[in-house]
Formats: structure tokens, sequence, C-alpha cells
């Protein structure tokens, strides 16, 4: 029997998405190599300072965009915005609150308190028993 244990690793690729990173605006030998799970855990526990400024500044992937604008992915892609954004470009349109950011907001309310509504009503069912008809 082995008692060494295998290093996981992932492709930069997984490690910019567990970071919240868009992988392009990484440094050159992060895109080139492969991140161990020590490594990733090493990288969020004591971000070097290429990790805190793309944090801080962007340029964000989708998933970060979406989610500091309030809407979802697909709202993003609906408003027309397909590239990674700048904190700067974020808050440029929070201000601005064009039309269609306005619209992919009140969208993406609704389905969270239909969400919500679901889920309580999910929550005040349980086996019902003791059931009669009068």
């Amino acid at each position: 029997m082995k008692s060494q244990q295998t290093t996981q690793t992932m492709k930069p690729a997984t490690a910019a998405k567990k970071l919240g990173v868009y992988l392009e605006a990484t440094p050159a030998e992060f895109q080139a190599g492969v991140v161990s799970r020590n490594e990733l855990n090493e990288l969020q526990a004591n971000p070097p300072e290429w990790l805190r400024e793309l944090r801080q500044n962007g340029p964000h992937p989708r998933p970060v965009v979406a989610a500091k604008l309030g809407v979802s992915i697909s709202g993003l892609a609906r408003g027309g915005v397909t590239d990674p954004l700048t904190t700067e470009q974020i808050e440029a349109l929070l201000t601005d609150r064009p039309e269609w950011l306005e619209k992919e907001r009140a969208t993406q309310a609704e389905v969270r308190r239909e969400a919500a509504r679901i889920r309580e009503k999910n929550a005040g069912l349980g086996p019902q028993t003791g059931q009669s008809h009068a």
C-alpha cells in the first residue's frame, strides 16, 4: 500500500474561477502552470499583490460583474455586456443606470422573490397526517 498522498492539481482556468478573477488578466506564470490545492489555499489565505489588485480593480469575469451589478449572467448578455469589466466600468454603469440594467435588476429581484416564496411554501409543507374532512 502507498502511504504517499497524491497532490491534487487543477488547470489555471479552474483556479482563476475559484479565485474569482479573469484568467487572461493573471500573470503569465499563473496561466502557464498548474495549481495545486495547497497553492490555491495559500493564494486564498495570503493573496499576492497581483491577486489583490485584480480582485479590487478587475477586469472581473462575468459572474463577478453580474453579482456586482445585481443581475444574472444572461442579463449581462441581454444588455450587450460580453467582455470583462473593470471596477471603474461597473461603477459607471451603477451610476448611469442604463435602461437595460434597471430592467435586468428588476427581473433578478422578481426571480429572488419567487424563489423565496417557493422556499417558504415548501418549508411550510411537511408530512400532513391526521387531516379530517368535516
